[in-house]
């Protein structure tokens, strides 16, 4: 009996499940190695991190003494992504899929997610499980393992002078940092390292606590530990598939910052921590309650940590603002992320004076990035930023648009014109020769633990850009020019050009308007992380929680998605400008090219 030949849907399925099965093999071996991250301290620790209520954090650098503005490091922190790390049902939902694409690799994601558990062995076996379900909880409820990337953790991390053999002081990717877990000489605990020193003498009066002074908080190296995040299993393939020997880069946004004008030695060199933890000014701003004898306004940075995530706030304010008692904290972290989404990028935009109705004509809108990384940058799965144009007519309604967005379903128009800012990686498929980011019905997929290519990278780099030639963070599918020939520097901004049409008889003054928008969470991924869910017979969540949820992760996800107003998309900026639509005159001379001329000559010739 001749077996028949493939259908490519069958060759496709064949080559991912190999894939799938070699990335297995190969994190067996990295497990045997030492595991999926195995530089920097590794569990058990001989102190465990502390959390802010039980390690006292709270009541020296919290409980809101100052009644006129949240200036606290504690307060700050309380709603920031930072402390809810582990309490982010997409990314929940996602190391579900990433365990069940390689069993065992959502250890990799537990180190930076939940590094209180995973420092005290509960995110592996024999100890703990990579599912998460070995935390202590309940993850509604604060001082626990659900607390994320807490006070002590950041303040134990340090630069060591004397790393074991093959070990390097520091690391700029996948959470891989020291801990400091000896002993400080005061109290027996670990040194406490902030940016901080107390000379015998000075101003200051010494902490109560262990202490030690660290530069390493001012270096933007130290953010570098978690926002370079990098494959542990497979390597990156070009565009012609080749392997090209360099780890892929699933996150990058350290690097795109090392290769900015921001970084030291550029022409505007900034800081993570300037952007994302600003100066605190005012001589009445100290760092704890002790008041002035400690660190005061203008040399205390806010602990608020913010980024573009606006949303996954707003959900978490519904599910634990009130069991937390952080509904305060987590609307302050809603209010300072779209601030910065206002400053991160502005557009302009440009149309002709005066345009006819039935005849197309040329509209440009420039982005230009004012981040010091890629726009958008970090997780890239189901994360875009895209540009909405419209015209409306006087009585205010559409008469044409691009990038339309329809609140009532989640799903954006990707019409011929539509211009998205995004990266997509995927997986290679040695049958096709392409770079995949579709299942094998054609369905967009998001499995980031196997991705090993990168389909398109249209994300527009920040100011003085050097890496247009670094295989780790070029851009794809797009190019960005050099500011000028040789520079090596690629321009920080985007031009998108458009053809509009006013239909005949559109009533009134016509106004075009340009809306640059960022979503978190796109439908077709929140969508994909449930059809997983449901497609593998993925169990209830079984994360600690008062209330257990009786659902699968990527089905909560997608529930609270559509509760949550679909991960709506925000307006980082717009432009509205009038258009004149002619005729000009009523006698309709315009059609011979008058309509140019009128506007170019002397007004009182024109009138006559």
């Amino acid at each position: 009996m001749t077996t028949p030949p493939k259908t490519t849907r069958e060759l496709r399925s064949s080559v991912l499940a190999v894939t799938a099965g070699l990335l297995f093999l190969a994190s067996v071996v990295a497990v045997l190695a030492g595991g999926l991250t195995p530089k920097g301290t590794q569990p058990p620790l001989v102190h465990p991190i502390q959390g802010p209520e039980t390690g006292g954090c709270w009541l020296c650098h919290g409980l809101n003494w100052d009644a006129t503005r949240p200036v606290e490091p504690y307060d700050a922190w309380a709603g920031s992504m930072m402390a809810n790390a582990s309490r982010d049902p997409l990314f929940w939902a996602a190391l579900d899929v990433a365990n069940n694409d390689l069993p065992g690799s959502g250890d990799f994601c537990l180190r930076c997610h939940v590094p209180t558990g995973w420092y005290s062995g509960r995110s592996e076996p024999p100890g703990g499980t990579t599912d998460g379900c070995a935390m202590l909880g309940p993850i509604d409820a604060p001082d626990n393992d659900f607390e994320g990337i807490s006070c002590h953790f950041c303040h134990r991390t340090m630069v060591n002078p004397s790393p074991p053999p093959g070990e390097a002081p520091f690391y700029t990717e996948n959470g891989q940092v020291w801990l400091d877990d000896g002993d400080c000489g005061f109290q027996g605990e670990p040194c406490r390292h902030g940016p901080y020193d107390y000379p015998a003498g000075g101003p200051d009066v010494e902490p109560p606590h262990p202490w030690a002074y660290s530069a390493h908080f001012r270096s933007a190296a130290f953010c570098g530990a978690c926002h370079n995040v990098t494959s542990p299993v497979h390597n990156l393939r070009d565009e012609t598939g080749a392997d090209t020997g360099i780890p892929y880069p699933i996150e990058r946004t350290y690097k795109e910052w090392e290769l900015s004008a921001f970084a030291p030695g550029g022409t505007a060199p900034t800081s993570c921590q300037q952007c994302h933890m600003p100066l605190q000014t005012g001589d009445d701003v100290f760092a704890c309650n002790f008041g002035p004898t400690n660190q005061r306004g203008g040399n205390l940075r806010s602990h608020q940590f913010v980024g573009g995530n606006r949303w996954i706030p707003q959900v978490l304010t519904a599910e634990y603002g009130v069991s937390l008692d952080r509904l305060t904290e987590f609307q302050e972290t809603i209010d300072r992320a779209g601030e910065m989404l206002h400053q991160a990028a502005e557009l302009s935009l440009t149309a002709p004076p005066v345009v006819q109705p039935g005849q197309p004509f040329p509209v440009t809108v420039r982005v230009t990035n004012l981040s010091g990384h890629k726009l958008p940058t970090g997780y890239p799965e189901g994360r875009r930023l895209w540009l909405q144009v419209t015209a409306r007519d006087g009585n205010g309604d559409v008469v044409w648009q691009s990038g339309a967005w329809d609140a009532a379903t989640g799903v954006l128009t990707e019409d011929p014109q539509i211009r998205i800012y995004q990266a997509k990686p995927g997986i290679w498929n040695g049958v096709s020769g392409q770079c995949e980011v579709t299942d094998s019905g054609g369905q967009p997929a998001f499995h980031f633990v196997l991705n090993d290519c990168w389909k398109s990278d249209n994300r527009i780099p920040p100011l003085g850009f050097r890496g247009g030639t670094d295989l780790e963070v070029r851009p794809v599918g797009q190019v960005y020019p050099e500011t000028f020939p040789g520079s090596g520097e690629l321009v920080n901004w985007d031009d998108a050009p458009y053809q509009v049409v006013i239909p005949p008889g559109t009533p009134g003054e016509v106004t075009l308007e340009a809306r640059l928008l960022y979503q978190v969470a796109s439908k077709e991924y929140v969508e994909f992380l449930r059809d997983q869910a449901v497609d593998n017979d993925f169990p209830d969540d079984c994360t600690p929680r008062i209330t257990p949820i009786a659902a699968s992760r990527g089905e909560y996800l997608f529930d609270l998605w559509q509760e949550h107003d679909r991960a709506a998309p925000f307006e980082m900026d717009a432009e509205v400008r009038p258009l004149v639509v002619g005729p000009l005159f009523r006698d309709g001379f315009e059609s011979g090219g008058t309509a140019f001329w009128s506007l170019t000559v002397p007004f009182t010739l024109a009138g006559r």
